[in-house]
């Protein structure tokens, strides 16, 4: 039986979407893509071209929801379904887009380059907990108008994980298509096994923008599973309370898909985000609070409620350097939303209100997954009784290692964790060099590189791969790609 965390009653769930119904009649939703607003208009939404507003009925959405999909995989490299979208499945993957890199030798925030990426996305291939890989860090020396497709180059040579990416611009979206198709074998191929999922993110409140709803569309038509990303900020870009947030959630989530299924019935899409509370006394948004972690928590109930698969960002720190603030808030809000039944989860190895990107913290953060991916499994029964058959020959002693059956359930019973962990006596911890948990996870790192071997491709992949970025990093002005060790 696994363990479950939920927030809402059956009542309190329906008159969150009630609300949400409402708010996409009145004031609507601005949509900015004219194809977008054409595609509700033919719907029988209420459209004003003037003020880019859609007026969507809710009978419209209803009909949208029937169409999306419950459930859906991702694949690897060599066309496995690894990472489950639906059910009570949950997976992890590090978060993506920071601009920063938490230098482990330094300890200073600095801008994130190649070299930075690949080493982020070496130590997230060797650590099981990660079912998907992330674009995780954008490399600040290649020109923006590529950044996007660059780090999904630099993952795909790296990785044979499942990708959860994103695109930047309109014109960028497809080329980050046509780069997937050429390892899955083509654009049907990769519409039948998909190897990404990408974000795509409206703007509270009640947003749509040109390139979000734009990109909705040509997601749908390529048959490449979206994640929508809704982000309303409670007190600021969203009601104070908790559950005003969570309203809007819904109405954004429901009209995306809308938007999305219109376009094309039946393809892939998820109930996501990454919202916040907003500190008062400071204006920042923290990811790392509970009170954060309890919008997600709620909002995945609502989508659940719909039979939808599901996604948040937790498992993230405000704090600046992988210390115990960073344990403390990662661990807990990673532990809330595998409770929820999330089915991906966000966040790992950031730092600084999703800013920055840390390796070292990647593999502290594997842990703490670790931990609560052990708690998923729950309490189970392993032997015929329960208890008795030990007892038998004991005669008042502790003698349960000495047992067969103890060696052969130890390791199933317990999660063994790596050597990020101290589990030993003082003086064995003092013998080793009385290191702190980020100069273990240093070494942690420094052993999964080591390990690592990248995963094969074949040369005319690789080298179409190559020649795509290169184009349009020449386009961009960049005559050269950085150097890949």
């Amino acid at each position: 039986m696994q363990p479950k965390l939920e927030f809402l009653s059956p009542e309190l769930v329906q008159r969150i979407l009630d609300e949400a119904f409402q708010l996409l009649l009145s004031p609507g939703v601005k949509v900015q893509a004219p194809e977008a607003r054409r595609l509700l208009a033919e719907a029988g939404a209420v459209v004003d071209e003037s003020a880019e507003v859609a007026r969507i009925p809710e009978a419209v959405i209803r009909a949208a929801l029937e169409t999306t999909p419950r459930e859906f995989f991702l694949y690897n490299r060599a066309g496995e379904p690894v990472v489950r979208y639906g059910g009570s499945a949950v997976h992890f993957d590090p978060g993506s887009a920071g601009v920063h890199i938490l230098d482990p030798d330094t300890l200073e925030h600095r801008p994130a380059q190649t070299p930075d990426l690949v080493r982020l996305v070496k130590v997230a291939e060797m650590l099981p907990q990660y079912a998907a890989q992330s674009t995780a860090v954008v490399c600040n020396e290649v020109p923006q108008e590529i950044g996007d497709l660059y780090r999904l180059y630099l993952v795909l040579l790296h990785s044979a994980k499942p990708v959860v990416t994103g695109a930047f611009s309109i014109q960028t979206a497809p080329v980050m298509f046509d780069m997937l198709a050429v390892l899955a074998g083509g654009r049907v191929a990769l519409a039948q096994k998909p190897l990404a999922v990408f974000d795509v993110c409206p703007s509270p409140p009640l947003i749509w923008s040109q390139f979000g709803s734009q990109n909705l569309i040509d997601l749908a038509r390529a048959g490449v599973p979206a994640e929508i990303v809704s982000m309303p900020l409670a007190g600021a870009t969203a009601p104070v309370t908790l559950l005003g947030a969570v309203t809007q959630h819904a109405a954004e989530c429901l009209s995306g898909i809308t938007i999305h299924q219109l376009a094309q019935p039946g393809a892939p899409i998820v109930w996501g985000g990454a919202p916040a509370i907003v500190d008062m006394r400071s204006g920042t948004t923290p990811m790392g609070a509970v009170e954060t972690a309890m919008i997600d928590t709620t909002y995945a109930q609502v989508g659940k409620s719909l039979g939808l698969p599901t996604h948040t960002y937790l498992g993230a720190s405000d704090a600046k350097l992988v210390d115990a603030q960073a344990g403390l808030e990662s661990g807990v809000t990673a532990m809330i939303g595998a409770l929820a039944g999330i089915n991906m989860i966000s966040g790992a190895g950031m730092l600084d209100f999703l800013a920055c990107q840390s390796a070292e913290k990647l593999v502290v953060d594997a842990e703490g997954i670790a931990m609560a991916q052990r708690l998923l499994d729950g309490v189970q029964v392993r032997t015929e009784t329960l208890a008795t058959a030990m007892f038998a020959g004991l005669d008042f002693k502790a003698d349960f290692l000495k047992q067969k059956i103890t060696r052969q359930l130890f390791a199933k019973e317990q999660h063994l964790p790596s050597g990020v962990i101290d589990r030993g006596s003082i003086r064995a911890w003092k013998a080793a060099g009385s290191l702190d948990t980020f100069v273990r996870a240093k070494d942690r790192v420094a052993e999964l590189l080591a390990a690592y071997q990248r995963p094969a491709m074949p040369v005319e992949v690789e080298r179409e791969l190559g020649d795509i970025v290169a184009h349009l990093a020449r386009e961009a002005g960049m005559e050269q790609l950085p150097e890949l060790d």
